[in-house]
């Protein structure tokens, strides 16, 4: 089994969202079985589709077959039990794809969601960030050994971080995402745009969390540096560093590191219960709150609209479920690099919590999810689980346009978990899965 609702998600907690409600992917892709009875659903009944066959998993060697049926009622069933408007699956295997769609783009109404349905992403983002600096070690533009106070002598304490230490969150740098003043600036004014050093700025004024290399914290401070870091080696604002570099080779058309607050479309709005400030800490509601939602007197707040260059290299990019499935493929199977340094990025996951066997890894902005190599996301009102095993060829998107649910669980993980669970023999199924960090 996977593991604990609260382990399959890498990067969650107090770093849910990109934290201020922020950063899903964080450090406890923590998920879970769902245990909410409601009944209010905002979507259409969902759909499902196979490429071939009702259960295209079954002749995948060492999986266990998941079918039609099957899928649509995981979906169904968590999507009723979190109150959720819509969501999306892609099931791509060696004998096909399956998918299944529920539900619609806005609460109580809209179209019904599709594959082409654009989303924020959150800290999948940080895949890209990731990937592009490990393309300038193999040019020989920087060395994971450098330490960061060669790119940014602003760095506290950056003479002794390397960048090998910023890509795989052990730099102790304090998260900007879990500060009261970028939470509350978020809730109050959610259209503002900030700029990677104003974030620094926040992340600065206070301590590390420990000594570089001595520990583990999912830090979105971590990747804003490298973002900066990447534009300064390329020369070019990091748009245009991502399509050259990412997007355009691996044909990812509908992929979007946006530059404000719009959504390509076909767009699904986003919601979330509460405030980022009320889910800072934990981002479950108070029982009574959550007792509100069940009945339906308690809605949550749209946040579509909210600019998220708060997250930016860290969790501000936006994708398709067809264009995450085949991004995170290329990360599990090397497209993006070359073979030296594909090598070095699959030897390079630790585990999160040393004194937890089985639990979450995460390496060069990657997470080991079990057999699943990838990240997850989440940004108010989105979260997304994108995973790929290059050894059974099994390849898994998942997203949903709310979150937190009221209860605090990730919707998309949690759906992830359940699948990979029906899919994967105990003895191969992940104690947990590396999550979206608060972009994350």
């Amino acid at each position: 089994m996977l593991g604990s609702a609260r382990t399959f998600g890498a990067h969650r907690r107090r770093h849910r969202y990109l934290r201020a409600a922020a950063l899903a992917a964080a450090v406890a892709l923590a998920i879970g079985a769902c245990s909410s009875n409601s009944d209010e659903g905002s979507g259409a009944a969902g759909s499902s589709t196979a490429g071939s066959g009702t259960s295209a998993a079954a002749s995948v060697t060492g999986l266990l077959p998941i079918g039609n049926a099957e899928l649509q009622s995981i979906v169904e069933s968590t999507a009723k039990e979190l109150m959720l408007p819509g969501v999306v699956v892609l099931l791509r295997t060696p004998s096909g794809d399956q998918t299944v769609t529920y539900g619609t783009t806005e609460r109580g109404g809209g179209a019904p969601v599709t594959l082409d349905d654009h989303v924020r992403v959150g800290s999948n983002t940080k895949t890209w960030t990731g990937t592009v600096i490990l393309q300038q070690v193999q040019e020989g533009k920087i060395a994971l050994t450098d330490p960061v106070s060669k790119y940014r002598p602003d760095v506290p304490g950056g003479d002794g971080i390397t960048i090998e230490q910023l890509l795989n969150m052990r730099s102790g740098l304090f998260n900007y995402s879990e500060t009261l003043e970028l939470n509350e600036a978020l809730d109050q004014d959610p259209q503002r745009t900030w700029t990677p050093d104003q974030l620094l700025a926040l992340a600065f004024t206070h301590p590390p969390y420990f000594p570089p290399g001595q520990g583990y914290h999912y830090s979105n401070t971590n990747f804003v540096l490298l973002g900066l870091i990447a534009e300064q080696l390329d020369g070019k604002p990091l748009q245009e560093v991502f399509q050259d570099r990412l997007f355009g080779p691996l044909g990812l058309k509908n992929t979007v590191f946006p530059d404000s607050n719009a959504l390509p479309t076909p767009y699904s709005r986003g919601y979330m219960y509460g405030t980022n400030v009320q889910t800072m800490t934990d981002p479950a509601l108070p029982a009574e709150m959550q007792a509100e939602a069940k009945a339906g007197t308690l809605a949550p707040n749209d946040v579509t609209d909210g600019n998220p260059s708060w997250a930016w290299s860290a969790g501000s990019g936006i994708a398709t479920a067809n264009d995450l499935a085949t991004w995170v493929e290329a990360l599990a199977d090397g497209k993006a690099l070359d073979a030296e340094m594909q090598a070095v990025r699959m030897a390079s996951f630790q585990p999160t919590d040393p004194t937890k066997p089985g639990g979450p890894e995460y390496g060069l902005a990657m997470a080991k999810m079990g057999p699943l190599y990838g990240h997850t996301g989440e940004l108010p009102g989105y979260n997304s689980f994108m995973g790929s095993d290059p050894e059974s060829g099994v390849t898994l998107v998942v997203w949903a346009n709310l979150a937190p649910a009221a209860n605090g669980q990730d919707p998309a993980s949690g759906i992830a978990k359940t699948i990979v669970d029906a899919m994967f023999p105990p003895a191969a199924a992940p104690a947990s899965i590396p999550a979206p960090a608060p972009t994350s």
